[in-house]
């Protein structure tokens, strides 16, 4: 799957922009630095009072308050992270994820979590003190213990925990030496089973730092350990080994604590990954494989029933399927397994089992999704619509439904499903009722070929002008991924911050994309460029005709193949299309496949043949063949260490555009230590900045012949300490 991680996101208004109108202070996560704990607690009470002041104001004076949103209020966006219901489902354990807000002036870094407990709606309180960020949240199985993985100062990542009715935190369990990377419960609660990382090899330390730092590709794997600690008083200090097979990532302990269900690989490759992992049912006191789940294809989520009988298993239909997204039930004992909702247009996203043996799951339907209840013998219980909210991941605890549900409104949030309805227990980020939101909504168009392609249309604020407005085309990754109706503003998406400015906004669920159907998303496969990115000049001219776009303003931006589609775009497409901004994309198929570390899973759902079966094939549906017809301005971003799409890529189209195309205007951006995708808040924001710069320069007036941008773009006002950039 070649998506890349976009979480959050940011725009291009700051108030020393002559060009721009007055902007509001930037709203950061803190209102002061990270060194001040003490003023931040303080200043999101006195930010919480001010919302709740802000949400009791008459409309017409909210409607006078409300604003466009900026790119600083995209670097001090907040949203739920993971979830633990407790046992007895009347509390829930959650914790807020959320980036260093640079543009408030603290310090860089990538996502942390914040422990909290919630009781009911709006009822919920800090567990933990804010420096500790935590991870792989649970419940013990009495559920008087909340535990959680956290890396106490230099030292290795441990299990520790907190009692649910008061007193500090302390250290559960370890492995010397190692970092734990996941962990379960016992179900009597008297030990956990960690999953940590492999031993340390001392004598290749001592040579790296005598400067024998060699890498050899691909042939030093390191595997992962399982090991079981006694929890009591004291740290068990001796943790027992457990033998698993290959390269474990993740294991569920069944009911009994006598077997487990691991995701094992014959290796860490990511190629592995994707074609080759297998879910194994071992014996936890030997290590012996019980059974293997002989799954064709992608494996996806897992979870064990209450009986231990049954696994729920969300995994791809054969070899060739793009995506985990078909339910299926495993049983246990033979390895077997059956398929719920095959052929279905739809995709399985989560599934979490019921105390009383039902199974609930995470259901998309193009951009909507629903909760629904399977019976233990895998028929339909119940529906529900999600409606406006983008249901995402399910948990459990008793017979209590906690969901993750976005809106086009607010990003992610906790949810219970109760009474038929579902209630919202957290309210994130309550500035965003100061937000003056463009209309969002489905789109549906008809392709050439007369299939029907869906998406999500963000029209500009204030509604569309007379003559279409200036149109961003933002397409997805993958291509096996989809975008739904919910939050759709993110570091690389420019969703309602462009709609702030004028532009509207449409994600296009173009052929290979899930929630469709595994029919739909194999529309794609051995037919790069086509129908695929012939549906993104299909979505134009539709839009078009309907009166929301401007035929000679639309522009393009995307990740991953999202970014192959920016490239194609650009070139092929150049007359189509007036600015373009690529982010890890790719421009050439046949050096892709040589330096990408997907090449089996990019042969098996993506091409279905190899380069060398027809080179002038593959040469003919990469960018830098068309360059000579690339007149689009295009700004090119990538992360310097991507290993799923190598820079290399990037480097190969801009010096293409430079020698064939000198007159067309392109911009080469590099993140040093980002991968394929960018995951600290700096680069996050500045990315943001330089795509709304760049399609407000060549998009918004549809003049591919401006000048280009400054190759810095200006920052928040005490981002880095200094006022401005002009000083």
């Amino acid at each position: 799957m070649e998506s890349p991680l976009v979480p959050w996101p940011p725009d291009a208004c700051t108030a020393r922009r002559p060009q721009a109108p007055v902007c509001p202070p930037a709203r950061g996560r803190y209102e002061t630095a990270r060194r001040f704990p003490e003023e931040r607690t303080l200043t999101r009470i006195r930010r919480t009072v001010l919302a709740a002041g802000l949400l009791a104001t008459a409309s017409i004076a909210a409607q006078a308050q409300a604003r466009p949103m900026t790119p600083e209020d995209v670097a001090a966006l907040e949203s739920v992270g993971t979830v633990a219901v407790s046992p007895d489902g009347r509390s829930i354990a959650y914790t807020t994820a959320a980036l260093p807000d640079v543009t408030e002036g603290e310090e860089n870094g990538s996502t942390e979590q914040q422990l909290k407990l919630a009781y009911g709606p709006m009822n919920a309180r800090d567990f933990l003190p804010d420096s500790m960020n935590v991870s792989a949240i649970q419940y013990s199985p009495d559920g008087r213990t909340i535990s959680f993985l956290w890396t106490e100062k230099d030292g290795d990542r441990a299990v520790w925990g907190i009692p649910v009715d008061g007193g500090a935190h302390r250290k559960l369990a370890a492995v010397k030496d190692a970092s734990v990377r996941s962990y379960a419960w016992a179900p009597d609660g008297s030990a956990i089973w960690m999953l940590a990382s492999a031993e340390k090899d001392k004598d290749r330390e001592k040579e790296s730092k005598a400067g024998f730092n060699a890498i050899v590709y691909e042939e030093e794997a390191r595997l992962n350990r399982l090991f079981s600690a006694k929890v009591g008083a004291e740290v068990d200090a001796e943790p027992k080994a457990v033998t698993i097979p290959g390269y474990v990532s993740g294991f569920k302990v069944a009911p009994g604590g006598k077997t487990a269900v691991v995701d094992s690989a014959p290796t860490p490759q990511i190629d592995d990954e994707y074609t080759s992992k297998r879910a194994h049912v071992i014996d936890l006191a030997t290590g012996k494989v019980l059974a293997v789940v002989e799954t064709p294809g992608k494996l996806g989520d897992i979870e064990v029933s209450p009986d231990g009988k049954q696994l729920s298993m969300i995994a791809g239909v054969d070899m060739n399927d793009p995506a985990d997204t078909t339910l299926h039930l495993v049983d246990v004992a033979s390895g077997s397994f059956r398929a719920l909702n095959a052929g279905a247009p739809e995709a399985a996203v989560d599934a979490a089992w019921l105390a009383d043996g039902r199974l609930a799951a995470v259901i998309h339907k193009g951009v909507q999704s629903a909760l629904r209840i399977y019976n233990a013998d895998g028929s339909i219980a119940e529906e529900h619509d999600g409606g406006e909210l983008i249901l995402s991941n399910v948990e459990t605890g008793g017979n209590t439904i906690a969901v993750e549900a976005s809106s086009p409104q607010h990003p992610t949030e906790l949810f219970v499903w109760n009474n038929g309805a579902f209630a919202r227990w957290t309210q994130h980020n309550p500035w965003l009722s100061d937000i003056d939101f463009g209309k969002q909504r489905a789109f549906t168009f008809t392709a050439t070929d007369g299939q029907q392609v869906e998406g999500v249309l963000i029209e500009p604020v204030g509604g569309v002008p007379k003559g279409g407005a200036p149109l961003i085309l933002n397409v997805h990754g993958g291509p096996e991924a989809h975008d739904s109706n919910g939050w759709q503003t993110a570091y690389s998406k420019p969703g309602q911050v462009a709609a702030g400015k004028g532009y509207a906004v449409f994600l296009p669920n173009y052929r290979g994309s899930t929630g469709y159907g595994t029919a739909f998303s194999k529309q794609h496969q051995g037919r790069y460029t086509d129908p695929e990115f012939r549906d993104l000049v299909d979505a134009k001219r539709a839009l078009v005709e309907a009166g929301i776009a401007d035929a000679d303003r639309v522009g393009v931006t995307g990740g991953s193949y999202g970014g192959y589609a920016t490239a194609w775009t650009s070139t092929y497409y150049s007359d189509e299309f007036a600015a373009g901004v690529m982010f890890v994309g790719i421009s050439n198929q046949i050096s892709k496949f040589g330096t990408t570390d997907i090449p089996y899973e990019m042969y098996n759902v993506h091409s279905r043949a190899w380069p060398w079966d027809n080179w002038q094939k593959m040469l003919e549906v990469s960018p830098i063949y068309h360059v000579d017809k690339a007149e689009t301005p295009l700004l090119i971003m990538h992360g310097a260490e991507d290993t799923r799409v190598a820079p290399s890529q990037s480097y190969e189209l801009y010096r293409s555009i430079k020698v064939r195309k000198p007159e067309t205007p392109v911009r080469l951006v590099l993140y040093p230590g980002e991968g394929h995708g960018n995951q600290k808040a700096a680069a996050r924001y500045d990315y943001n900045l330089r795509m709304m710069e760049w399609f407000d320069t060549y998009l918004k007036t549809g003049d591919r012949d401006a000048k280009l941008p400054d190759p810095r773009p200006d920052l928040a006002e005490g981002t880095v300490g200094t006022a401005k950039k002009d000083d």
